[in-house]
């Protein structure tokens, strides 16, 4: 840090100083203006002259900066953040390696239709297999660019036009998405740093599958009346899991087995469910499970149909209208959503509230039944 950029910094300079760096006008190097600049963003008399600074930078300046090691954190952060990102300087910090993969991760599955463009022309991202996954997943991509994902990623002969192909996250692409989202949570994350492993159970095992111990033992053997082996591996995995702080079963939860998934999914901890209802990892079949499960918790439920991830899955709909533990709220405005025969089929439904299966049959009388019946 220089000493001017310090004597800033601890408002030991004169205020024709400050509106001159304000300004961009001291004679300093580019890297150190644009962190002087940048910093006083925050400042609530020269913040809003430093932002136009910023914005009229010049490109060829400002890239050769952020091309290179000499541009702070703190600058890459801001030309990185939405607000802020200018197409000519946005190539430059994709291929800059201090921009963490999982920022280009958050990016590939946001990007607007000229920014995919941008990432495809890129050479790191072409060479980093996660960020093309990744990218197959933006609903603004052309076919043109699914093609050339494809034969990036190496898939062989070309996919139709309009054709999505399967994502499977990677490792790597775990990692990253757990890395990104374990900072954007790290206060809850720490808030239930002592919390151990819990099992939610549903009512009906209440009597017979304890909730796990310290020493991760007993899993009742009833529970799904699954073959000696497989209950043998689930139960390894319990204890193993039951020994893990929640910081561990947060990492657990994005990179793990479906197998620890489908027990962390009903960990009594509220972070660690909506981890792994964020892993890029966990498929839409398992999601369809948790949302007929009578065992998970109201949160679970909540955040499922908080994400248009899963929402676009009939299925997971469904499930989440005819599962008894699912709020009213979510239930009666998803309800719009089904086929004609799962209205039907929902007015009898005798495991569901009374109010949901009233609304099921007005809106089949309504909406979908035929004329003649409507009236009964």
């Amino acid at each position: 840090m220089s000493q001017i950029f310090d004597l800033i910094k601890k408002n030991a300079v004169p205020v024709e100083i400050l509106r001159s760096a304000a300004k961009g006008a001291l004679s300093v190097p580019p890297a150190e203006m644009l962190e002087i600049l940048v910093y006083l963003t925050g400042n609530t008399v020269f913040g809003r002259q430093a932002e136009m600074s910023l914005a009229g930078w010049d490109v060829t300046s400002a890239a050769s900066v952020l091309s290179g090691d000499s541009a702070s954190h703190e600058v890459l952060n801001y030309f990185w953040a939405p607000e802020n990102r200018r197409p000519a300087l946005l190539s430059v910090l994709v291929e800059n390696p201090r921009i963490p993969m999982a920022a280009l991760l958050e990016l590939a599955r946001s990007a607007s239709r000229e920014v995919v463009a941008l990432m495809l022309a890129s050479p790191r991202v072409r060479e980093n297999r996660p960020v093309l996954q990744a990218l197959l997943g933006n609903p603004r991509l052309a076919p043109a660019e699914l093609q050339q994902i494809h034969v990036e990623l190496g898939g062989g002969e070309q996919l139709s036009a309009g054709t999505v192909a399967p994502v499977v996250a990677d490792d790597a692409e775990a990692e990253a998405a757990h890395e990104l989202w374990q900072r954007e949570h790290a206060e809850e994350i720490t808030a239930e740093a002592g919390k151990q492993f819990e099992l939610t159970i549903a009512p009906e095992e209440s009597e017979t599958v304890p909730v796990v111990a310290p020493s991760g033992a007993g899993l009742a053997a009833k529970a799904l009346a699954q073959p000696v082996e497989e209950e043998k591996e689930r139960l390894t995995i319990l204890q193993r899991i039951t020994k893990m702080n929640a910081a561990e079963r947060v990492k657990a939860a994005f990179i793990g087995t479906k197998e620890e998934r489908a027990l962390l999914i009903r960990d009594g901890s509220r972070v660690v469910q909506n981890a792994v209802l964020a892993s890029p990892k966990v498929s839409d079949a398992e999601v369809e499970g948790f949302a007929s499960a009578k065992n998970v918790a109201e949160n679970v439920l909540r955040e499922i149909a908080r994400k248009r991830r899963f929402l676009k899955n009939y299925s997971i709909v469904r499930n989440l209208v005819n599962n008894p533990k699912c709020p009213l709220d979510i239930s009666l405005t998803l309800m719009k959503n089904l086929l004609v025969g799962e209205l039907k089929t929902l007015r009898t439904n005798k495991n569901v509230p009374d109010t949901v299966r009233q609304v099921a049959a007005k809106l089949y009388k309504q909406k979908f039944a035929p004329p003649g019946e409507r009236s009964e």
